[in-house]
């Protein structure tokens, strides 16, 4: 009861970026489970990422929800924008984010796009200057790089 009243007063926003059929192999044979990263914001400052797996593809949204919100971060933001240029690196994923004027809305693709949205960044260019076309590693490049922000 008390779970379900904490789901209705949070109000986080979801989305599954990425979903994966992942192996095992024992000696039967082999064994699936699903990887679901998920990205949880609020549309105003706080965004996190949580990946987990699980036996079905509902369990592994569902743990990848909670693991999403127990790694929210702040990012500082300057009316619809961010402060500043940054530029972040994790892993072969390689993200630049540039603030927009009023207006312009938010320009990037993919898995950056997702995760500015959730935070609530709405004018905003970004590109993925890295080699791989990984979801997880370019979100979680771009939460690196939304750590990175400051303001005066």
């Amino acid at each position: 009861m008390s779970d379900n009243l904490n789901n209705r007063k949070d109000n986080f926003n979801e989305e599954v970026l990425d979903l994966r059929r992942v192996t095992r192999v024992v000696a039967g044979g082999k064994r699936f489970r699903f990887r679901a990263t998920v990205v949880v914001g609020d549309g105003n400052g706080r965004v996190g990422i949580g990946v987990a797996k699980g036996s079905d593809v509902e369990q592994a949204v569902s743990k990848g929800r909670v693991q999403a919100k127990k790694k929210l971060i702040k990012v500082k933001m300057k009316d619809r924008t961010i402060p500043h240029e940054v530029e972040a690196k994790f892993s072969a994923a390689k993200v630049l984010i540039k603030p927009a004027s009023a207006g312009r809305g938010l320009i990037a693709g993919g898995a950056v796009r997702v995760v500015l949205k959730m935070a609530g960044v709405q004018d905003a260019t970004a590109k993925c200057l890295g080699t791989t076309t990984n979801k997880l590693t370019n979100a979680l490049a771009t939460l690196k790089a939304l750590e990175q922000l400051q303001t005066k």
